[in-house]
């Protein structure tokens, strides 16, 4: 699998800073002009990309009323043909948007839903596709976007082990080693406890590729935990007030609140910092105030060492301590003083 993948202005791998992805979804609330402000504001706030959706009710489901076709959690009891004529991004509205990242200086790309909306967003040149959790087992899908050779995230929210083995082998057989893999949990907030991020660093070992979250939990702690993992792109909703309301809002982060997480991501990389036990100038500098062997009493010439007149103490510009029991006992070879570091000088 490709471990440097170029999305955009960006190319991410196990050496770059986390790629951090605002998704819109729906909180544009059918507002053109706040879907531009969102843009604005993820950009503002230190996202690398705005993620869209591209779909309408009739290309993700049917118009009907019957149990299978009714939703839980915090959409209990809409069709999901209701649910998403109310969240979907108007695709005459996507052109634009995608225009008016590009004069930010900021990535937009979209998940497709169907062939149609991978078609169209063909023509907008995005530069990634992503694939939704209740997409992964859409191999038709997945197999159209990945022969394109495009960056091909996936999040793994309902997947089994087996779902995610063939989504990347459609990948491969249609030439795309381009595979971003993202840990997900598909509840609408997610809990914490059902995270398991122990699965990021293993995910990216099993499957030879980078790999990444996709965060539905309230806060910012799981993504900045997710970036200590391994975590090479982070991906949360987003907003610009949940108080506006929206078919996503309860779980969307505020500009302020992404503006934080983004700084505690880019500070806990800092401090990942890499593989070495030399210490740093700093670090070296401090080694005086580390301990080492020094005459605490005088000592006259001839008179024997003992824990009473040598000790361990700071500052760690005397002999090493290692030494000290092969000290002990024997006598000096002439008067020292108290406060002197001690040396081997000074024995025999």
């Amino acid at each position: 699998m490709n471990k440097e993948i170029q999305i955009g202005r960006k190319v991410i791998s196990e050496s770059s800073p986390a790629y951090i992805v605002a998704e819109m979804s729906a909180n544009h609330n059918m507002d053109f002009n706040r879907a531009k402000e969102i843009i604005k504001a993820a950009k503002e706030s230190g996202a690398d990309a705005v993620k869209i959706q591209t779909y309408t009710p009739d290309t993700i489901t049917i118009d009907s009323d019957m149990p299978a076709f009714i939703t839980k959690g915090i959409w209990e009891g809409r069709t999901l043909y209701e649910l998403y004529g109310k969240a979907y991004t108007p695709w005459e509205w996507q052109n634009d948007l995608k225009s008016y990242a590009d004069e930010l200086g900021i990535d937009l790309f979209s998940s497709p839903f169907d062939p149609t909306a991978v078609d169209f967003l063909e023509k907008m040149d995005v530069p990634a596709y992503k694939i939704a959790s209740f997409e992964i087992n859409d191999i038709p899908l997945i197999k159209k976007i990945a022969k394109l050779g495009k960056p091909i995230i996936i999040s793994t929210g309902i997947a089994y082990l087996e779902d995610i083995d063939l989504a990347i082998r459609t990948c491969i057989e249609a030439g795309n080693d381009n595979v971003i893999l993202l840990k997900c949990i598909s509840s609408y907030p997610a809990p914490y406890e059902d995270m398991n991020l122990k699965v990021i660093p293993n995910m990216k070992e099993t499957f030879d590729c980078i790999c990444g979250l996709s965060d539905h939990t309230l806060g910012t702690e799981i993504a900045v935990a997710a970036t200590a993992l391994g975590s090479k792109m982070v991906e949360k909703h987003f907003t610009l007030r949940r108080s506006d309301g929206g078919e996503d809002s309860q779980f969307s982060m505020e500009p302020a609140e992404f503006e934080k997480m983004v700084t505690e991501i880019r500070n806990v990389e800092k401090a990942l910092g890499k593989v070495s036990y030399m210490p740093n100038a700093g670090q070296i500098e401090s080694r005086i105030y580390s301990r080492s062997l020094f005459v605490v009493k005088d000592i006259k010439a001839g008179e024997v060492i003992t824990e009473e007149n040598v000790r361990s103490i700071r500052p760690g510009i005397g002999m090493h301590t290692k030494y000290y029991e092969q000290i002990l006992g024997q006598k000096a070879r002439c008067d020292i003083a108290k406060g002197t570091p001690m040396d081997w000088k000074y024995i025999g």
